[in-house]
């Protein structure tokens, strides 16, 4: 599963082996694992509070990235890096 970003501790993977709808991201923080919406929402694992928030900020700003990205997933093609949150 490749990574799309790291930003304050929190790695941000998602696969690229013709995924299924609908779109979601991965991310890991010391230990914690979860699945996220493109809205930014937690659909599965947990994750502490501030990383939520933080997660939350970064996929905001970078929705339209996220959906190419998974575009390129749906059809197993390299994805691209995107900006951490700074």
């Amino acid at each position: 599963m490749p990574t799309i970003s790291m930003f304050f501790g929190i790695v941000i993977r998602m696969y690229n082996n013709n995924e299924h709808n609908p779109p979601y991201f991965h991310a890991t923080y010391q230990g914690y694992h979860a699945v996220f919406n493109m809205d930014g929402d937690l659909t599965e694992g947990d994750m502490p509070r501030k990383q939520l928030k933080l997660i939350a900020a970064w996929t905001e700003l970078h929705r339209d990235e996220l959906l190419a990205n998974w575009e390129l997933a749906m059809s197993e093609q390299p994805l691209y890096k995107i900006d951490p949150l700074r």
